[in-house]
């Protein structure tokens, strides 16, 4: 058993398909079949059930796919502490951002360390913040921007911002004179929701189960531009944070009463090796925000 066998392993498991496997790692089907058969003629064990499109997991495969996940994180690990050697003149940062706040505060964050740090390459994620979650617990990416609630165990995480969550209506909306709007005013109007997997989304959903609403669901994007435009136009109305809003003339952001708040927080995996990189990028963005 080697690295190489657990990657195309690991890859069948997350795709569930071997062709797509194999296009997911840029090899020929055949050779990600071939490395499968190896693997478990070399353990004696059946680590898949095979379908005619798909495969699962055989109990078997399932704890070999747990050793598989902390083998190839050491194998991560290893090889950026290796770089981290070479100093901070080179490495990588893997960030997930959610939209929103890609566009509007991260800008000059990113600018701000690339102009400290230029050797390193910072690559962002634009997930949702209950996306980019999911992705930290499974090892995908390094760090992220998480929504600051219902945290998962094995996740350390530092908040760098605490900011309102506003209802956002056209500059012609009756809501746009007004200073405040309840949680039953808003769930009356016809509203642009963002998908599963969005912190914003996960808000509304926790609203809507603990007080019996029946919300009228106009439009679901996950393109923030896409909101703002059909809010504008009239479509209907939804939430964004209070910095977002507050950048654009033609929009109006209204504060619930209560008003609600949102932390955000960057996060990282519990017990897996922080590169140097990395570690820099999260003390930048602490002591930009003050944090």
């Amino acid at each position: 058993m080697n690295d190489r066998q657990l990657q195309i392993f690991k890859a069948v498991c997350q795709c569930r398909n071997f062709t797509k496997a194999s296009e997911q790692l840029h090899i020929a089907q055949p050779a990600v079949s071939i490395s499968i058969r190896k693997l478990e003629e070399e353990i004696g064990l059946t680590l898949f059930n095979r379908q005619e499109k798909t495969v699962s997991l055989t109990p078997e495969g399932k704890r070999l796919l747990t050793h598989a996940n902390l083998i190839l994180d050491n194998f991560k690990a290893a090889e950026a502490e290796m770089a981290e050697l070479k100093g901070l003149g080179s490495g990588e940062v893997k960030i997930g951002i959610p939209p929103m706040m890609s566009a509007h505060f991260f800008p000059k964050i990113i600018m701000g360390f690339k102009d400290r740090y230029p050797g390193i390459d910072v690559a962002v994620n634009g997930e949702g913040a209950a996306s980019i979650h999911r992705m930290i617990a499974h090892g995908e990416i390094d760090i992220g921007v998480i929504a600051g609630y219902k945290i998962a165990q094995g996740i350390c995480h530092k908040r760098f911002l605490r900011e309102e969550i506003v209802a956002v209506v056209g500059a012609n909306h009756p809501f746009a004179c007004k200073k405040s709007i309840t949680i039953d005013e808003y769930f009356q109007q016809p509203l642009i929701m963002y998908p599963p997997g969005y912190y914003m989304r996960e808000l509304m959903d926790d609203l809507i189960k603990e007080n019996g609403y029946s919300p009228d669901v106009v439009f679901q994007t996950n393109l923030f531009s896409l909101v703002r435009s059909l809010i504008k136009k009239g479509m209907g109305i939804s939430t964004f944070l209070k910095m977002v809003a507050a950048a654009d003339e033609d929009l109006a952001a209204v504060s619930f009463s209560p008003p609600f708040f949102l932390d955000l927080d960057i996060a990282w995996k519990e017990n897996r090796h922080l590169s140097r990189a990395n570690q820099a990028f999260i003390d930048y963005l602490l002591a930009y925000s003050g944090s």
